[in-house]
């Protein structure tokens, strides 16, 4: 039975790009998709990248799951195979069933599904994107006209499961358990946060929201982060006109949306990519970290699979930007790897995996070609060079990097008792050495307050009033230095615990205990003050906007700098104390005669 749109079959020279690595619309044929035959009945038609299997055929609830039934056929080259199935319905659940060349079937989720079962579920469903209806013109509009690179910028970073939960003893999805990871309580929803947590945001004066992955994944501790459904928003809030809704909400109130992007490697488990079909397909080899497997990036078929997929979600679901997770683990060969007779190198004798290195260039030049007024963000924790410089010049090509020097080193100092900071002041100044060599985001993420880390304001010392002080003196130092900003949810509030992917953010503390509702009204009015004054934020990427009046008041623990806007006007002078000692009478050079406010 044919298909009435000719246009869903794969061609020649789909093909041609889709093995070159440059087939960036892949997702407009390969999955389901809903079509018409040429008697008009309606159906989906569903194609697949399977070049080792000796059979593929398409099985769900809506044939029994018979493996016999719904046979694919496949293309003269290519490895890919496609059928027309009549009578599926919406959100009907499927797989394809894949005989290997040693004749075992496997049945595996759909590499390019749209929706997904909700987990524990591993099938994925058949959905049809077209009906949404968008309302960010207008924030689309404005994104066009602005230069993101002179304009405030700072994140809130969310786990959308532990934001917030139900009070109902359930757990995410499913009943509740004997064991705390297992009664939380239920997820919210993405209707429910496009309420809640939209509404949140834009009170307390955060200008985005970065996603901890929402890409379909099977197991809830990973935070998101071993994906099996790259292009299906993970089911356990809602469907992915849900996700779109809670996008667009985001644009309406004026909050941009960051997604957490996972190119360097995806998980194991049996209904996903590894070992599609019975053979290395997208996977090159394991990654010794992490028990996952890394993506084989010079293969075209693999490129053209993921770099459709950071269009995608840049496409169909407006994202304002994506934050590249691991790219350290990308761009070096022996990631991870300590024993010496495992290590490999390239051609020339280095590290640098060439391979993964052009496919992240090819990544930033593509996105940036096609979605110019949209930001792209590296997770690059060593000392790469030109990490946010374009790649004509030798760069990787991201507008921004995380700063995890900054970051190490301003904990560290943080976390040091007080008479002992004038021998540390180093970590307090040393990142204004660098602070220009490239675009810089500085994280207070999610990663630092896990596994035994504690959370931020356990590691201040002192007393309750001065760990709280600590909080406030960092939250200052991270929003008057150079740079944008991100903090994890919790951070806000000054949470004690550690987070927990399992529950959602103690917010009842700012309702017990004044101290928890303070620093939460103080973080909101600080945002604000960042958002309101242009010289935390104009010139947040070069020298302009920096200079120092006194780095070295290490006796004191004391730091004094201007951050400078465009005008004179707006110039601010920051004054930083980060000891116990209270000053009621302090002399201060200004950078000019007049009067100053304070």
């Amino acid at each position: 039975m044919n298909v009435k749109d000719s246009s869903l079959y794969v061609t020649k020279d789909d093909i041609y790009l889709f093995c070159k690595g440059e087939w960036y619309q892949s997702y407009e044929k390969l999955g389901a998709h809903p079509a018409v035959a040429d008697d008009g009945t309606e159906g989906y038609h569903f194609a697949v990248w399977a070049p080792n299997a000796l059979s593929v055929s398409v099985v769900g609830d809506f044939n029994d799951w018979n493996d016999q039934t719904n046979q694919m056929t496949r293309t003269k080259t290519g490895g890919i195979w496609e059928t027309f199935v009549p009578g599926v319905p919406e959100e009907a659940l499927y797989k394809y069933a894949v005989e290997s060349s040693g004749g075992e079937m496997t049945l595996k989720a759909d590499p390019y599904a749209f929706y997904a079962e909700i987990p524990s579920g591993t099938a994925s469903r058949t959905a049809d994107l077209a009906g949404y209806t968008w309302n960010d013109k207008k924030w689309l509009n404005a994104r066009k006209k602005s230069d993101f690179l002179a304009s405030p910028l700072n994140i809130f970073e969310v786990h959308l499961g532990s934001w917030k939960r139900h009070d109902d003893g359930l757990d995410g999805n499913g009943p509740a358990g004997d064991t705390p990871e297992s009664s939380g309580g239920s997820f919210l929803t993405y209707d429910e946060l496009s309420d809640e947590l939209v509404s949140y945001v834009s009170k307390m004066g955060y200008t985005h929201i970065e996603l901890l992955p929402v890409m379909e994944h099977p197991y809830d501790g990973s935070w998101g982060y071993q994906v099996t459904g790259y292009y299906a928003p993970t089911s356990r809030y809602g469907t992915p006109q849900q996700f779109m809704h809670f996008i667009d909400t985001c644009h309406e109130a004026g909050i941009g949306v960051i997604l957490d992007w996972v190119p360097g490697g995806f998980c194991r488990d049996a209904h996903g990519l590894a070992r599609f079909d019975g053979e290395k397909l997208y996977e090159r080899e394991e990654h010794p970290n992490w028990g996952t497997y890394k993506f084989d990036y010079g293969r075209g078929e693999v490129r053209s699979f993921l770099i459709s997929n950071l269009l995608w979600w840049l496409s169909s679901y407006h994202a304002d930007g994506i934050r590249m997770d691991g790219v350290t683990s990308m761009l070096y060969l022996n990631f991870g790897i300590d024993d010496p007779a495992r290590k490999r190198f390239n051609e020339e004798g280095t590290e640098e995996d060439k391979q993964a290195i052009e496919f992240v260039r090819s990544c930033n030049v593509t996105a940036q070609k096609r979605h110019p007024d949209v930001l792209m963000i590296a997770e690059e924790s060593t000392a790469w060079p030109l990490v946010t410089y374009p790649p004509s010049v030798g760069g990787l090509g991201f507008h921004l990097k995380w700063d995890m020097g900054w970051m190490n080193d301003t904990l560290h100092y943080c976390q040091t008792d007080f008479p002992f900071r004038p021998g540390n002041h180093r970590l307090l100044t040393f990142s204004t050495m660098y602070q220009f060599n490239e675009n810089f985001v500085l994280p207070l993420s999610h990663d630092e307050v896990v596994h035994g880390k504690c959370s931020l304001i356990t590691r201040m010392p002192g007393d309750w009033w001065r760990q709280f002080a600590g909080m406030r003196a960092l939250a200052l130092y991270q929003m008057t230095h150079s740079g944008a900003k991100l903090n994890f949810m919790g951070n806000e509030i000054a949470q004690f615990i550690e987070w927990r992917y399992y529950e959602g953010i103690q917010y009842f503390l700012t309702e017990q205990y004044h101290t928890h509702a303070d620093q939460q009204h103080f973080i909101a009015a600080l945002n604000h003050f960042y958002t309101k004054h242009p010289a935390l934020w104009q010139h947040a990427y070069d020298e302009l906007g920096f200079e120092w009046i006194d780095a070295d008041n290490n006796e004191q623990s004391l730091i004094t700098f201007i951050r400078r806007g465009e005008k004179p006007k707006d110039d601010l002078v920051i004054l930083l104390n980060f000891d116990v000692a209270a000053h009621e009478d302090f002399r201060l050079g200004m950078p000019r005669a007049g009067q100053w406010s304070e």
